[in-house]
């Protein structure tokens, strides 16, 4: 296997090891965590709230993970840095799966739930620019966008595997379900984190990387002191141009989840079991669309993904209402195609915006810092906003076309941005 296979793989593994930790959480919080980690004298809604509190946590911290490994990944290198992500996230999901109840302990069960939810948003904060970065920079001319792919590949390889252990678990049945069928998913992260660490141990750096190594003695500044000075503007177009694929994400699946269960009285598996394919179909159309984001350029892609997502906001709520499963499913998957378009090529729209010397930075940092706003705050925010208008979806999906429009603004302001960055080079 040549080195650019292997860390196309490398990615790919790992961070479908890591994604899958991050959504047995996101899941969790949706279905389970509001019943057997908090007071149940407290009302649904407050429950529910409170649920998602401890998933947005886990956002908080992320910016902090992208600032401290993007710093060793960019100084010391890619491979130790996305082991070093790989076992905390690891360790701190495994841990999850063992927690006590707010029955058993009392307050002391939410609070040490958060503690390993600031575990994992670390980790994941330093996980995704490295694992961009190991494909897209051992990418052949001409085909970064596909290699970049299979880093955002990991995203719907661990919704898949995530979704499909917890519909497994919930055919146990409620009772048994919440008593420990909840469980086993975190579990299982034990033994796959074993399988990533095999894989990216044998991993080798990237030509950049070891470039900028025997560039250092002239570059000495801290790489986020240089992207804060030189790069902030690019930081912030990329913010916002993945505030869809972060926020919207969560809204399509986290809140979508608890929204048809909640309001319109479907039940769970059926709405896992949707998510399943839609994250299987993802699996497969992301390396396809992403191939010919190469051909017709990434920029042109995303935005063509994020209008898809626009022209879908309101019949993926409104077809909950109508109780049709092969509907329900037809709209998920087609959302789920137009977020493919965009989340496969954005890993490269960013990572051409910043110089390889401080690219693990300022990619972790425009990231980690979209998802703590918009990933950790929208399935809050979309909650809040559904029951403000009385359970309906309306509020949703216009915060879901907004968020998009402002991301086809930015994208298309970042090729200018590259195109800046490809001169100084």
């Amino acid at each position: 296997m040549t080195n650019k296979s292997r860390s196309a793989l490398a990615a790919l593994v790992g961070t479908s090891i890591e994604w899958y930790d991050f959504y047995a959480f996101a899941t969790a919080a949706a279905i389970v965590f509001n019943q057997v980690f908090f007071p149940p004298d407290m009302s649904p809604f407050v429950r529910t709230v409170a649920s998602f509190g401890t998933f947005a946590v886990g956002f908080l911290l992320r910016p902090l993970g992208g600032i401290i490994f993007g710093h060793i990944g960019d100084r010391i290198g890619r491979k130790n840095t996305l082991v070093t992500t790989l076992l905390m996230m690891g360790v701190a999901s495994f841990a999850i799966g063992l927690l006590p109840t707010y029955a058993q302990v009392g307050a002391w069960a939410p609070l040490m739930l958060v503690a390993l939810r600031l575990v994992q948003g670390i980790a994941l904060g330093g996980e995704w620019g490295g694992a961009v970065l190991v494909a897209v920079e051992n990418a052949p001319p001409g085909r970064r966008a596909f290699f970049g792919s299979f880093a955002q590949l990991g995203s719907s390889v661990g919704a898949l595997l995530s979704t499909g252990a917890f519909s497994l678990m919930s055919s146990f049945g409620d009772e048994a379900f919440v008593s420990w069928g909840w469980r086993v998913p975190f579990l299982l992260s034990a033994v796959l984190v074993v399988i990533g660490l095999v894989i990216r141990l044998k991993l080798e750096e990237s030509p950049a990387m070891r470039q900028v190594r025997a560039e250092r003695a002239v570059a000495d500044t801290l790489p986020v002191r240089e992207v804060l000075q030189k790069s902030w503007r690019t930081v912030l177009l990329g913010v916002f141009a993945l505030a869809t694929a972060t926020g919207g994400y969560y809204v399509t699946t986290t809140f979508l989840l608890t929204y048809g269960t909640g309001t319109h009285g479907l039940t769970e598996s059926m709405l896992l079991n949707g998510l399943s394919l839609a994250a299987f179909l993802e699996l497969l159309v992301t390396p396809l669309l992403s191939f010919y984001a190469d051909k017709v350029g990434p920029h042109r892609m995303v935005i063509a993904g994020l209008i898809g997502v626009i022209a879908l906001s309101v019949p993926q709520f409104l077809v909950l209402g109508s109780g049709s499963v092969a509907l329900i499913y037809l709209a998920m998957l087609a959302m789920r195609f137009a977020m493919s378009a965009l989340y496969g090529p954005v890993a490269t729209v960013l990572a051409e915006g910043f110089a390889a010397r401080v690219r693990y930075t300022g990619i972790s940092l425009s990231y980690q810092v979209s998802t703590m706003i918009f990933g950790g705050l929208s399935p809050i925010a979309a909650t809040a906003l559904a029951a403000s208008a009385g359970g309906s979806f309306w509020p949703v999906a216009g915060l879901l076309m907004a968020i998009s429009l402002v991301g086809v603004y930015c994208t298309a302001r970042l090729k200018h941005h590259e195109r800046l960055v490809a001169t100084a080079a």
